[in-house]
């Protein structure tokens, strides 16, 4: 049945909507705040649309106690992040990476949990150069975030299958369609000549209004859901046969964040609804999925405007007609897939194609130099080398990829004279598989730490796992600051959700596949409260557990949760 979109009047919009239409495709007054040298800020409104841009204005919460005692602005900086399809970057354009992160920001690159990297602590004065130092490595920060399609994420390790680049490659296609056509990003950051004729910059997809909220898609290669694809608002699993690329089944609605206190938000898991071959079927098949979500979503209370909440208000077989309606097909039934692991493949494999890769652990994506590794310095060193090129992954890591037979020694020289192997290797089974978001100090959303705490309290969970003799168990393990659910911690099978400074919800019940969510152990434990709990949680698994039994499986069949 064919449900007319509801065309709301101004007085039922958001505020942000309304910033969007006005916006003038984006371009706001953000070049008239730019050139503001009194603040380090810019206007509420600018902050909505500078997002669309790559990047949110921060400040540094730790001290915002101390500069207002002074009298003082909040220190203000921006986050921006690159538009990297697949996760991938060459030699050259990390090292290009690296100097820009020295140059104009803290020095620390993030990897996040969408395969891609963000940097911290920019001032105002610098995102233009940034932005136009990342331009002449031929890379973009648009629509990485805002109410629009975000860095498209797909399988990252080749060995994943033989045909991975295939798969790989058709993240690119997906974001090339996804892409909105506005000029502003070149205008005003890169200088290009203001566009004369709006005509040339009309968008059918995105219209003035772009998207009710943020729109993220994953392309999954099972049995490995690296990529956590039922957490995303679409999701691709390709579906492989006799070595071949029969095509995709499709899942929508999967999305993470909620909001403490607010009983309409929740996580939700994506909904397979069928299979689809052949590229240009997929591709109007992802088109049309977003075009009923710009049509549909709710654009009155951003809490509720996410694609799962329009599933599930439309109802899975109204969506699937519509999609239908649109596309002038019908998806054919689901194919049969198996996911059982969803993890980073860490230390050297060959894949099919005789090249080399190596994964080293990086704890929560932060490629930095500490008292561990010199993990900065030694990837700096390797990219000189130009012998490979470099894949994130969607676990915050960073694959050294595509490394010729003959070239594998030269990198693995330089692996070992920082100590990275040996590093990687000294890793416990539940660090390696943890996870965390940034938090504070410079997300405004977070309630407690999260990527500066999480490291400390493995330290004193890895010696419970030893006591019990569990240390050798895959266990996934994600920590967030807020329930946004940056770092998936309500799919982990230990899910830690910050709810106040020093004050974790205890998740427990997420299964090793990604296709159950985790539910609410307890609310609100400081930091001695965890370890009491894991501690019993422990011991009872170390004693009752069936042969190959998960954590989260076990937790389920106790009824913990």
């Amino acid at each position: 049945m064919f449900i007319e979109p509801l065309l709301m009047s101004d007085a039922h919009l958001s505020h942000i909507e309304k910033v969007k239409q006005a916006s003038d495709a984006l371009r706001g007054s953000i070049s008239e705040g730019l050139a503001d040298e009194i603040t380090g800020s810019i206007s509420e409104d600018d902050k909505a649309l500078v997002k669309f841009h790559g990047m949110y204005l921060q400040d540094d919460r730790d001290r915002r106690e101390e500069r207002a005692e002074k009298k003082l602005e909040r220190l203000y900086s921006f986050m921006i992040r690159l538009r990297l399809p697949g996760g991938f970057l060459t030699a050259d354009q990390w090292l290009a990476t690296q100097n820009i992160a020295g140059e104009h920001a803290t020095g620390v690159i993030k990897i996040t949990t969408r395969q891609t990297v963000q940097l911290h602590g920019l001032y105002k004065s610098h995102v233009k150069p940034t932005i136009q130092a990342f331009n002449q490595a031929s890379l973009y920060s648009l629509a990485t975030c805002g109410d629009i399609n975000r860095n498209v994420i797909a399988a990252a390790h080749p060995r994943q299958s033989p045909i991975h680049q295939e798969i790989h490659d058709f993240s690119y296609k997906i974001d090339q369609l996804l892409l909105p056509k506005t000029k502003a990003y070149y205008e005003i950051w890169l200088d290009d000549e203001k566009i004369a004729d709006k005509k040339d910059e009309e968008d059918p997809l995105y219209q003035d209004r772009y998207l009710p909220r943020k729109f993220k898609i994953a392309i999954a290669i099972p049995p490995n859901n690296d990529v956590d694809v039922f957490g995303n608002d679409l999701g691709l699993i390709a579906v492989i046969e006799k070595g071949k690329l029969q095509g995709y089944n499709i899942s929508i609605g999967g999305g993470l964040s909620s909001t403490h206190g607010n009983p309409a938000t929740y996580p939700r898991l994506g909904t397979v609804i069928g299979f689809v071959s052949g590229e240009e079927n997929i591709l109007k098949t992802i088109y049309e999925v977003v075009t009923i979500q710009r049509d549909y979503g709710n654009r009155s209370d951003r809490s509720l405007a996410r694609l799962k909440y329009t599933v599930d208000k439309m109802g899975v077989d109204w969506f699937k007609t519509e999609i239908a309606r649109r596309t002038g097909f019908v998806l054919e039934k689901e194919r049969p897939f198996l996911f059982t692991e969803r993890k980073d493949y860490y230390g050297w494999f060959q894949n099919s194609d005789s090249l080399w890769y190596y994964t080293p652990f990086i704890e929560n994506g932060r490629v930095t130099d500490d008292e561990k590794v010199a993990m900065k310095t030694a990837l700096y060193e390797i990219a000189e080398t130009r012998k490979l090129n470099f894949r994130f992954t969607a676990n915050q890591n960073v694959i050294l990829a595509d490394i010729q037979s003959e070239d594998k020694a030269a990198i693995e020289k330089i692996l070992q004279k920082y100590n990275i192997e040996a590093y990687t290797q000294s890793i416990s089974s539940i660090r390696r598989n943890s996870m965390a978001c940034v938090a504070l100090s410079t997300c405004p959303l977070a309630f407690a730490e999260a990527q500066r705490y999480l490291p400390s309290l493995l330290s004193k969970i890895e010696p419970l796992l030893d006591k019990y003799h569990l240390q050798q168990e895959d266990i996934i393990l994600r920590m967030t600051g807020c329930p946004n659910g940056c770092a998936r911690s309500y799919i982990a099978e230990i899910g830690f959700i910050g709810t106040s400074l020093g004050k974790y919800n205890l998740q427990l019940g997420g299964d090793h596949a990604g296709m159950r969510l985790n539910k609410v152990f307890k609310e609100s434990l400081d930091e001695d409260a965890i370890l009491q709990e894991l501690d019993v949680l422990f011991a009872a698994f170390a004693k009752e557990k069936k042969a190959g039994e998960s954590l989260g499986d076990f937790a389920l069949r106790k009824q913990w949760v």
